[in-house]
């Protein structure tokens, strides 16, 4: 089949509202796993889009899986249980579930136009092949026009996949990719054009609407796909074809979504896009796949379904009050389904009107298009460009139930709070600060005793040593350590970053500035040095002199992504937090053992944000140049 070949997919992009230049370190990091876009892995790489926060690649991946899902289901009943092509095409010809895909594909153009060129082109490839697979091309022309958009796709895909991957290795773009069409503020400018004006624009959550966009995808193909009138449910043909395009987007799919949704990446959490599923899922069988199976529903297996739907009626209305708390438009969705399953239960009662469940469908198939659309665009600004209306239900103020926090906090843009927390750092004290990784529990060098605390804090075994973070590899310069050429030029190319090094310990260290803590920070003979690629951090160091670090968790548990993290699980047992939001980073930074670079060797200790195989290019690279 040649769609199995189109799946390949190569971007890797970041989704948010930044500039291409801004977002090359994070890319340089992060496009590896991101060019994995091929037909068994997409849902992999949407995943871990998702994990990023990347809500564009999370919705393209999940958007893409559906659809060779769908084709792949639809050219095995197609090949295998209906070979009559009479058949086949007075099937197809009442199908319209495609045409959400060349709707939503459109939509994902759009959300492309601030990226470059080759992300455009591939986007507008996938709406090529979109419309080459409508049902209402003639069978006769329907694989060769197919047949084509898939090698263009295809030839798109192959070439975004080495030029990305080619592109991150070597950190400048050595295989073309084109500029941006149109930069992220004049896309931003046309989108709120009508709403700035009135200074309406709201700024959302960075995490908020991650899911959304997939969700009304999903249920946007599952309803249009399973519309159809009187004279073609009593067509066999058209019931067998059905099955994949309601099933797999409105179950499969959309329970890949409540997966996500449980991980807190969701608007509403995961209760309507579950619920959802077995409702398409139970449809499915109703009306396509029972009929199929059993010729004709028995009474009794109807009885069933019956009280099935009365069930989901009621599920349904809850569903009404919960997004009455979110916005008008999923409100609206779930208003539109309440009829959709009115209808349902009339179909179970063999009274159903056709011309109602006909207009219901194609009405959650619109709010839906229009639902994807504005959840993928405001998400990738992070701004309420395109509107999805207010909440009908106001949740209550925080303030009533605001918490004093169990320790001083202090904001990491204010001079003051970097002030603040530098004095309690001074005065002894073990404070929770950003680094350009996870967040990280510091104390001064100056202050011994407070790194011991750190140990009482984390419950962190005396045996493991920590680390000390300094601002720039200047200050290590200045010390003169008696390093080699070869792990000074090592350290000036990953440095600032996040990587760690380890290193022998020596008499610099008191130049540096460690002083007491000389005993108390790495082992007897090395220690692991940080500089962060992180300014709030540096300045921080300037002020205190070198920090002694290690990760804001429990000994372990998993590392903090948040500052709120590190008051919930620490604020108790620390003196203060400087509060930066979500960190950059999900997981730690990378340890490297620099003690036998003169050998010419180094060893990954442990992999974190910077992924091995980076780390020995970066220090081949190094060799080669001063071979």
């Amino acid at each position: 089949m040649p769609f199995v070949f189109g799946a390949i997919t190569g971007t890797a992009n970041s989704a948010s509202a930044q500039s291409i230049g801004q977002e090359k370190k994070k890319n340089t990091k992060y496009a590896e796993p991101m060019a994995l876009g091929f037909f068994f892995a997409q849902l992999f790489s949407s995943y871990y889009a998702h994990l990023r926060q990347d809500c564009y690649h999370a919705t393209k991946f999940g958007f893409h899986a559906a659809f060779w899902l769908i084709k792949a289901w639809e050219e095995f009943v197609i090949s295998s249980l209906i070979v009559d092509n009479d058949a086949v095409a007075s099937g197809r010809e009442a199908m319209v579930g495609d045409w959400f895909f060349v709707v939503a594909g459109l939509g994902l153009c759009m959300g492309s136009l601030n990226m470059d060129v080759l992300e455009l082109i591939h986007n507008m490839f996938f709406v090529l092949l979109t419309v080459a697979a409508v049902p209402q091309i003639p069978l006769q022309g329907y694989y060769i026009f197919f047949g084509v958009a898939c090698s263009l796709f295809t030839a798109a895909s192959i070439y975004g996949t080495f030029s990305r991957l080619i592109n991150t290795i070597a950190e400048k773009s050595l295989i073309p990719v084109g500029p941006q069409p149109i930069s992220t503020e004049q896309l931003r400018k046309g989108l709120g054009c009508r709403r700035s004006v009135r200074g309406e624009q709201t700024v959302l959550p960075f995490n908020d609407q991650t899911t959304d966009a997939l969700f009304y995808i999903s249920n946007g193909v599952a309803s249009l796909s399973a519309l159809h009138s009187r004279l073609s449910s009593r067509n066999p043909t058209l019931l067998h074809l059905t099955v994949p395009w309601v099933l797999i987007s409105g179950a499969i799919i959309q329970a890949y979504v409540s997966r996500l949704q449980v991980t807190g990446g969701g608007r509403f959490g995961s209760v309507i896009s579950s619920i959802y599923v077995a409702l398409w899922a139970t449809w499915t069988w109703f009306r396509f796949s029972g009929v199929l199976v059993l010729d004709s529903q028995s009474p009794e297996a109807a009885y069933g379904f019956t009280a099935g739907a009365i069930a989901f009626l009621v599920i349904n209305a809850f569903l009404m009050w919960i997004a009455a708390h979110r916005n008008l438009v999923l409100l609206l969705l779930t208003i539109i389904m309440e009829v959709v399953l009115v209808c349902f239960l009339l179909s179970t009662l063999q009274r159903l009107p056709y011309e109602l469940e006909m207009a219901m469908l194609a009405l959650v198939a619109i709010v839906c298009a229009y639902g994807a659309l504005a959840s993928l665009m405001n998400c990738i600004f992070s701004q309420s460009l395109i509107p999805m209306g207010s909440p009908l239900v106001k949740e209550k103020t925080k303030q009533e139930t605001f918490v004093e926090p169990p320790c001083p906090v202090a904001k990491s843009r204010l001079t003051s709070g970097l002030l603040k927390i530098a004095g309690f750092l001074e005065e002894g004290g073990v404070c929770g600060i950003p680094t350009d990784t996870v967040y990280a529990l510091a104390a001064s060098c100056k202050n011994p005793q407070a790194i011991e605390k750190i140990y009482n804090i984390k419950d962190r075994p005396a045996e493991k040593p920590i680390c000390i973070c300094i601002s720039s590899v200047e200050q290590l310069v200045a010390a003169k350590p008696p390093f080699s050429p070869l792990l000074w030029e090592f350290m000036r190319n990953v440095y600032p970053g996040g990587i760690s090094c380890i290193v022998s310990k020596g008499d610099w260290l008191l130049k540096l500035g460690v002083g007491l803590a000389y005993d108390r920070v790495g082992t007897r003979d090395s220690i692991m040095i940080r500089v962060p690629d992180h300014t709030v951090t540096c300045h921080l160091c300037d002020i205190t002199g070198p920090l002694a670090i290690t990760s804001a968790n429990p000994s372990g548990e998993p590392d903090s992504t948040h500052h709120s993290m590190v008051i919930d699980r620490l604020g108790h047992k620390i003196q203060g937090v400087l509060c930066d939001g979500n960190s950059n980073e999900v997981v730690a930074s990378t340890v490297v053992n620099c003690l036998r670079i003169n050998e010419g060797t180094i060893t990954i200790v442990r992999e974190g944000c910077v992924p091995a195989v980076k780390v020995h290019q970066i220090f081949e690279r190094v060799k080669s140049s001063m071979a």
